[in-house]
Formats: structure tokens, C-alpha cells, sequence
């Protein structure tokens, strides 16, 4: 291999840095790691593992601030099996055509840095390209393990960045699908000329709305997860523990047809449920471990249950960190313990961040249902969700919304948002 620059020693000392670096500074190091050995202007990553921050940046501001989930996973498609690396490319991120070189990992993370410059000897680019692959996989195990973990830090971060993201992709929809349904009633138009040109803009139109609910369908599938899968990923990171020890785990499954779990309470489920687990057993005597899920459509429920001596307390340190996580989501946790029958850990998660409740000023003269649709609006729901959270036609969620904007003064959602706050 002809590198020159950096030694191994020093590419191993950046490779150790990111990978002890908290989740929201991996693209910076990393991009640090990777600067002497693969100039770049911006690093990219893209990973389903962070669920509500699914893109993870560094470099150019031009860049980083308007790259798109859909560019990424448009790079990510082009990748053909068995590929572990893209070079010599160019696609389209943050708005423009940008030449790019890309890594995919064993995990589905995507690694993209935009316009590489070449900085090992000539004749050497591939061993450099396998390289960076080799040290992208340490690096998006990193990721999953450190989420797999959910410190409070990461859980508080990613449900704000949830919440933030649902109030700006609920906006950019309902405006660009209310745009679109104008177009297209016009361009349907009888009294419109040429039926070519209007046949070819009513095509565009139609593709522009389908690109449009794809970006928002393809968030929704990052941001949440079924219960019934979340519980089954559950039972997988539990498997050892029953396979190699002489521990009896019993398993009590969710509705399959329960609620989707927002990502961070479904990474944060599993951690709590794997931590309670391990308080448990670190007791004396416990051969049987029964774990229960349940979902009420507002709050995961957690139930886990030991045949112990029930000597387990909210003091022990194990319990005390799992306490910690529960409260960066606004949940609670119970220890109920009782002599020489066993101790039990309960758990409730709300599936939703709290909000405070809008600040409507009584000069507005809002009925009842419209304060209704303001609160959920202004906690970033989408149409169909206020509709189903209040057993009403989205039709009517659209009337009472717009009735909201008139009454405020406000054009859009997100500075309805703003002005009751």
C-alpha cells in the first residue's frame, strides 16, 4: 500500500477519537480523522439507528444546512448489492450537482463526502476508498451501539429534533400539496388551451405530489416503529442472556395493531427493559424474568418482574440510571418490591412530547374544536393525525386550519406555531 499521509498511528488515534465522541460530534470527528487522508467539503452521514436525527453533518455550510433526506436516500438506491463504495460520481445534494464519493455499511448507514480531493500517492486511490469503507463500518457500529444505549443526553435530543422535524415537514406538506391541488385544478381546466402542454403540466404536477407524500411517507418510516417489531428487536438483544445463562425469560408480546412507537421510545424501551433486566439478576437467587409490553395508544407501558428475594430499591445505582433515562421522556418509573415474592420494575413512556398549551389570546374568538386543532397543530401534527386524535375528516382538520390562520394573522403553520408561543 503506497500512503503516505497519515501515519497509521495518527488515523487510529482520529478513528479512536469519534468513536468515543457523543453521537452529535461523529461527523465532525470523523470528518477530522478522514481530512488528511481523503480531502472533502462536507461529510454526510445517513442513518436509520438515530431516528430523530437521521442525518449527521460536517464541513461546508452550503452544504450541510440544505442537503435533504431525499438526496441521500437517492444515493443510497444507486448503490448495487454486494457494493460497499460509490467513486468518480455526481449527484444532486443541497441543490446542486456536486461530485461525490460514498460508503455503505453493514448496518444500511450511508457515509457521503462531497467533492474529495485525492491526497495519497497516485495509483493508490483504491487502497484509500477500501480504507475509509473498512473505518466507516467501525464507525456506524459506533453509531448503533451508542443509540442502542440511549443516554438521557441523546433521548432529550432526539425527541425535540422529532417534534421539530414533524412541525417542518407537516408545513412544507400541507403548502406545497394545497400549490400542487391548485395547479392541477386549473391545468384540468376546460377553458386552458393547448390539451398537450396541459396534459404534460397535469403529469407534472401529478409526479411533483407523489415525490412530495414519498418524503414525507420515507420520514415517517425513520421516525417510528412498529410495536410489535420493536418488542421483537427486544427479545433479540435479550436472547443471550437466555441462551448462556440458566435464566428463564417469558415474554408477554404488544397488540400487534398497537400505535407506532416514535423512534427515541422504541431505542429507549429496549435500553430501559435491558437495564432492569441486568438490575435484576445482579440480585441473588432469580431464576425467572417475565417482561411485558403493552401500548394505550398514548403511553408505552413496561412491566418487568423478577421471582427474587425483593430486595430491590429506587437507591440502586442501576435503577437510579434507568430513572434517568425514563425522565429525559417525560416518563415514570416505579420499583415495587416485596419480601421473598420479588421485586418489579413498571414503566410508562408517552409516546409524545409534551407541550405546553398554546397561548390563545381571546381577542382570536376560537371555538372550542379550532383551540383543539391549534394545540395539536402547534405540537407539529399533521392533518391526518389531528384528524385521527380527534375522530374528524381531514377535510375538516383543512377548514378548521385554515380558520386558525386567518383568525391569528398567520400564513403558515409553523408562524401559527410561533405567535401562540
Amino acid at each position: 500500500m503506497t500512503l503516505t499521509y497519515p501515519g497509521p498511528i495518527d488515523l487510529l488515534d482520529g478513528v479512536h477519537r469519534v468513536l468515543a465522541s457523543p453521537l452529535l460530534e461523529v461527523a465532525p470527528a470523523f470528518s477530522r480523522a478522514l481530512g488528511p487522508l481523503l480531502g472533502h467539503s462536507a461529510l454526510l452521514i445517513f442513518t436509520e439507528d438515530c431516528t430523530g436525527r437521521p442525518t449527521k453533518t460536517a464541513g461546508d455550510r452550503t452544504i450541510v444546512d440544505r442537503v435533504t433526506l431525499a438526496e441521500l436516500d437517492a444515493i443510497r438506491a444507486g448503490f448495487a448489492e454486494h457494493t460497499t463504495w460509490l467513486a468518480d460520481a455526481s449527484a444532486l445534494i443541497a441543490g446542486r450537482q456536486h461530485p461525490f464519493v460514498a460508503w455503505m455499511a453493514s448496518t444500511g448507514a450511508l457515509l457521503v463526502l462531497t467533492d474529495p480531493s485525492r491526497r495519497a500517492a497516485d495509483g493508490a486511490m483504491d487502497e484509500v476508498l477500501t480504507l475509509v469503507g473498512r473505518l466507516w463500518q467501525l464507525v456506524a457500529q459506533g453509531i448503533r451501539h451508542q443509540v442502542a444505549a440511549a443516554t438521557p443526553a441523546y433521548l432529550a435530543d432526539s425527541r425535540a429534533a422529532s417534534v421539530e422535524r414533524a412541525r417542518t415537514i407537516a408545513e412544507l406538506t400541507d403548502a406545497h400539496s394545497t400549490t400542487l391541488e391548485s395547479l392541477l385544478a386549473v391545468l384540468r381546466s376546460r377553458a386552458t388551451g393547448d390539451s398537450a402542454a396541459r396534459q404534460s403540466a397535469v403529469d407534472i404536477a401529478a409526479n411533483a405530489m407523489v415525490q412530495l407524500r414519498a418524503v414525507s411517507d420515507r420520514d415517517r418510516l425513520i421516525s417510528e416503529e412498529p410495536v410489535a417489531t420493536a418488542f421483537e428487536r427486544l427479545r433479540d438483544d435479550l436472547r443471550p442472556l437466555v441462551r448462556f445463562g440458566d435464566l428463564d425469560m417469558q415474554f408477554v408480546e404488544p397488540p400487534v395493531n398497537g400505535r407506532a412507537l416514535p423512534g427515541e421510545v422504541a431505542h429507549a424501551g429496549r435500553a430501559i427493559v435491558r437495564g432492569a433486566v441486568l438490575a435484576l439478576i445482579d440480585q441473588a437467587d432469580v431464576s425467572r424474568i417475565r417482561v411485558q409490553w403493552d401500548c394505550d395508544g398514548r403511553n408505552l407501558l413496561i412491566n418487568i418482574r423478577d421471582d427474587g428475594p425483593g430486595g430491590l430499591t429506587p437507591q440502586v445505582a442501576s435503577v437510579r440510571q434507568l430513572a434517568a433515562r425514563v425522565d429525559a421522556l417525560d416518563g415514570t418509573l416505579r420499583v415495587n418490591a416485596t419480601s421473598g415474592w420479588g421485586s418489579e420494575i413498571a414503566v410508562l413512556l408517552p409516546l409524545d412530547a409534551p407541550t405546553a398549551a398554546p397561548a390563545a389570546s381571546a381577542e382570536w374568538g376560537l371555538s372550542k374544536r379550532e383551540y383543539e386543532v391549534l394545540g395539536l397543530v402547534v405540537a407539529g401534527a399533521r392533518n391526518r393525525a389531528v384528524a385521527q386524535s380527534l375522530s374528524i375528516s381531514e377535510n375538516t382538520v383543512k377548514f378548521h386550519v385554515a380558520n386558525l390562520l386567518r383568525k391569528v394573522g398567520a400564513t403558515t403553520r409553523g408562524e401559527l406555531a410561533a405567535l401562540v408561543r
